[in-house]
């Protein structure tokens, strides 16, 4: 049985006082959880938050990496700087990266494998644009931009990435995909994978689903049979709202 894994994306918001304040309230009302709980947070959130979760049961990503682990990149943080101070994830390939930061296929999978090679935990994002999905053009761009991601990944390293899937029509828009649709979607993915490796590992892979999720939703979505979990945008950034998410069992 794959655990449900629950990502909050707070993208550029939270100053260090408003990150504080955000564990102090949550702690408490996600301590009983079963679900694995990530929070990714800007940089300058980074060193704060780690200090703040310390002996509770949230994890703690980031939102992008670069692939070196030094050099001339102004404005770059390497994978070593994050390791080094206590980060287990790494955001990689979201689709305001691609779409704001020239992004590519390429440099996705060059952030997985340096991410990878410093212990970091990719959590890669594929999804197709609403162009493509109403050109009937999804699974054709999702599945291959996991398998560009994918490539000259060892099977082993597998355990290590999660896979978000994040129709790029349904971030921050208010729209969900149907949890058929989500549901489909993330099988085409867990069939690719089951293709590069072996059915063992698409079995066990982790594949989230993003894109306006919310209390109201999250239940029909994680108990769908391919999803496990979810990588949240704007309802990580209430308290409240995404302690509900995390316990969408109860």
């Amino acid at each position: 049985m794959r655990r449900k894994v629950i990502a909050g994306n707070w993208k550029m918001h939270m100053l260090p006082n408003e990150a504080i304040n955000f564990i102090q309230e949550i702690v408490p009302l996600i301590k009983d959880t079963k679900n694995e709980v990530i929070l990714c947070v800007p940089y300058t959130d980074l060193f704060y938050v780690l200090l703040n979760v310390q002996e509770t049961n949230i994890k703690v990503g980031a939102q992008n990496v670069h692939w070196e682990e030094n050099g001339a990149y102004t404005g770059e943080i390497s994978p070593k700087m994050l390791k080094s101070i206590g980060v287990e994830y790494v955001i990689i390939g979201h689709s305001e990266r691609r779409q704001y930061f020239n992004e590519t296929d390429e440099t996705v999978n060059k952030k997985v494998k340096s991410a990878l090679n410093y212990g970091l935990k990719p959590i890669i994002c594929v999804g197709e644009t609403l162009e493509q999905r109403e050109n009937g053009e999804t699974k054709k761009i999702i599945t291959t931009q996991t398998r560009l991601a994918l490539e000259g990944i060892e099977k082993e390293k597998m355990k290590d990435i999660i896979i978000a899937y994040e129709p790029i029509w349904a971030i921050g828009t208010g729209k969900t995909a149907t949890v058929e649709d989500a549901n489909e979607s993330i099988k085409a993915i867990r069939k690719e994978i089951e293709e590069i490796y072996d059915s063992n590992i698409s079995n066990e892979v982790i594949i989230q689903y993003g894109g306006s999720v919310k209390s109201t939703n999250a239940k029909e979505l994680f108990t769908a049979s391919d999803i496990d979990g979810g990588l949240v945008g704007g309802a990580s950034l209430k308290p409240e709202e995404f302690a509900k998410i995390i316990n969408y069992e109860n």
